[in-house]
């Protein structure tokens, strides 16, 4: 099955969650459910009521489904982007995470991908977008660029899951007609592991410029606009910072929840997290570069409306959700993160959720405020989001978290073929270390 010797007893733990069903997962799948149910009620009642039932209206049109949909999106730069550019540098300390990064990728951009279409009202004329799209709209590149990216990311996910599900089926516990299914016949012959090799090889350079275009594509639909706040050359590297930043955040409360629950505290160690908190320092600063950057070019311009926002966010009614943002997002990550003292798991995971919540605060600050102050002389409308759309975004939070549940009872939350293989290549190359400083004579009669 491998090529290099398995150790099946020694990771019985990331077997067990897959074999073994206990009322905690029942007790977890059903409140979750019990949410997402409601979510579907609520927008089977959207649908026959319209819009109405949202806080939304001229000149607010958009709100809590527009910013979910940019915050989803973010999100889904942990999986694929991270893992790519970890492959690539041929990061041993990947290996446990990977996985749990990729899934990520996957359930965030399927459920990011519905927002829009909840946004619409009429769900049926998103096919509008497809028949009587232009190549000139950044619409029609937005919902080209995240299917590319869907379809990217969940290739790129099954591509490593073969040999564990070929693994799964030979255990032959559970599901053993599904895991025959998935495995494709996987046997493990050298011919396998070098097209599986090669192929996990392109995936990972294909998937990164299009993780990349489609934040950036996403940040067009807003700068191409004159709506004052929007209008900006640095949206695309902005959003794209933002969105790795939020998708790291989102990999270490999934990293710590599977962590705990499963007990994979020897394959999810310290030097993991203390490895990933520095990336996540260091997009916390570039984050406030670029907010700063942001920021002050419009308050140099000095264009009325775009003062008029920029003051609104400031001084004005955003202004408590703003410094909430600048704290969540700056102060707390760097407090945290800077000092190895407290860039332990609880505080990496203190850092995580506040940066999760500085995210979608900044996503919001984007959206709604810009459209409280149009350039167009539209009545004033205060955005104030209804419990349908508490509801929705209640759902959408409930459902990616069944993602990720449902995912770790048929799948290996973490890569056991890749772990096992790191651990086979580390006693290599010890042995050919130790080797390395005996002399001829002694290496000669050690491999008689």
């Amino acid at each position: 099955m491998h090529r290099f010797e398995p150790s099946s007893t020694r990771d019985e733990a990331l077997f067990r969650p897959i074999e073994q069903t206990g009322a905690r997962f029942y007790l977890t799948v059903g409140a979750l459910v019990a949410i997402i149910l409601f979510a579907v009620v609520m927008y089977a009642r959207q649908i026959v009521l319209g819009l109405q039932v949202t806080g939304m209206m001229q000149p607010v049109t958009w709100g809590f489904y527009i910013v979910n949909f940019v915050f989803f999106i973010g999100i889904s730069h942990a999986g694929t982007l991270i893992s790519a550019i970890l492959r690539l540098t041929q990061a041993e300390w990947r290996r446990p995470i990977t996985r749990m990064a990729e899934v990520i990728t996957a359930i965030a951009l399927a459920i990011g991908g519905l927002h829009p279409i909840i946004d619409l009202g009429r769900p049926d004329r998103v096919l509008n977008v497809f028949l009587f799209g232009r190549l000139q709209s950044p619409l029609l590149w937005d919902v080209t660029s995240i299917s590319a990216y869907f379809a990217a990311s969940t290739v790129y996910l099954f591509l490593p899951l073969i040999p564990d599900i070929a693994l799964l089926q030979e255990r032959g516990k559970k599901h053993r007609w599904l895991y025959e299914f998935l495995s494709w016949g996987w046997q493990g012959t050298p011919r396998q592991w070098k097209v599986l090799s090669r192929a996990i090889n392109i995936m990972m350079i294909v998937v990164v410029p299009i993780a990349v275009s489609v934040h950036t594509v996403i940040s067009y639909i807003f700068a191409m606009t004159l709506q004052s706040g929007w209008h900006s050359t640095i949206f695309g590297p902005y959003f794209v910072v933002g969105a790795i930043f939020s998708g790291i955040a989102a990999l270490f409360v999934a990293m710590i929840a599977f962590r705990s629950a499963f007990h994979l505290q020897a394959y999810l160690k310290l030097v993991h997290f203390q490895q990933l908190a520095k990336l996540l320092l260091a997009m916390s600063i570039l984050w406030t570069y670029f907010t700063f950057g942001e920021y002050l070019t419009g308050y140099y311009g000095g264009e009325p409306e775009e003062m008029k926002t920029l003051l609104y966010k400031l001084t004005g009614r955003y202004a408590p959700l703003f410094w909430t943002m600048i704290v969540c997002n700056f102060v707390v990550p760097v407090l945290l993160l800077s000092h190895r003292r407290l860039r332990t798991i609880p505080g990496i995971l203190v850092a995580s959720i506040t940066v999760l919540i500085g995210m979608w605060l900044e996503r919001l600050i984007i959206v709604v405020p810009s459209l409280e102050n149009p350039r167009m002389p539209f009545p004033s409308h205060i955005y104030i989001p209804s419990l349908t759309e508490i509801s929705l975004f209640a759902g959408g939070l409930a459902l990616f978290a069944l993602g990720f549940v449902l995912f770790s009872k048929f799948f290996p939350i973490v890569s056991v073929w890749e772990v096992q293989e790191g651990r086979a290549l580390g006693k290599e190359e010890t042995v050919e270390r130790v080797e390395s400083y005996l002399p001829d004579d002694e290496v000669a009669h050690a491999g008689a």
